[in-house]
């Protein structure tokens, strides 16, 4: 099995959106529709326009197994308007968005990939700190998850009283 990473663009946009609605169905098999809800984030006009943004924004990369789209993340120079009510950082930084992968790829290191190249992107382009926001309601597993891959728990928030979130950190 080998895992590459390359630059995404406009075609990639369906498995990406796929990507996500398999994350979505595996939430909800486990009973944790907290984070995503149930439906698949495809039919949301809402993300699908997000992750155009992104892409057009900024970089968007693909991870591939063995030749197959297998997870995705988008860095772009900033989180986004849903954060601007939390401190901005003091300097520049990289900004991960919808890091997903194809849940048939569960297990294989597909998203630590993806995360140790954002983090070597950021580094390559001269800048130090890398950030990353998450769902950090239920069990906190996606807190961990970041965690396990070297980012630190910098500030909590909520979205619209109801969505708890997690901002993490990673000096590179």
């Amino acid at each position: 099995m080998e895992i590459t990473i390359r630059d995404g663009g406009p075609d990639d946009v369906p498995a990406m959106l796929g990507m996500l609605d398999s994350s979505v169905a595996w939430l909800v098999a486990q009973g944790r529709t907290g984070q995503w809800g149930t439906k698949p984030l495809s039919e949301s006009p809402r993300t699908v326009e997000s992750v155009v943004r992104y892409m057009e924004e900024g970089t968007a990369f693909v991870a591939e197994v063995d030749g197959v789209p297998a997870g995705t993340l988008t860095l772009t120079d900033a989180p986004g308007a849903y954060l601007a009510h939390l401190p901005p950082p003091g300097e520049p930084e990289r900004y991960i968005h919808w890091l997903a992968s194809d849940r048939r790829f569960k297990g294989l290191g597909v998203g630590g990939a993806l995360l140790a190249h954002a983090a070597g992107e950021t580094r390559r382009a001269g800048v130090a700190l890398l950030r990353v926001d998450c769902y950090a309601g239920d069990d906190r597993k996606l807190v961990a998850y970041y965690e396990a891959n070297g980012f630190t728990p910098t500030h909590a928030f909520t979205v619209q009283d109801a969505w708890p979130g997690q901002l993490l950190e990673r000096r590179v």
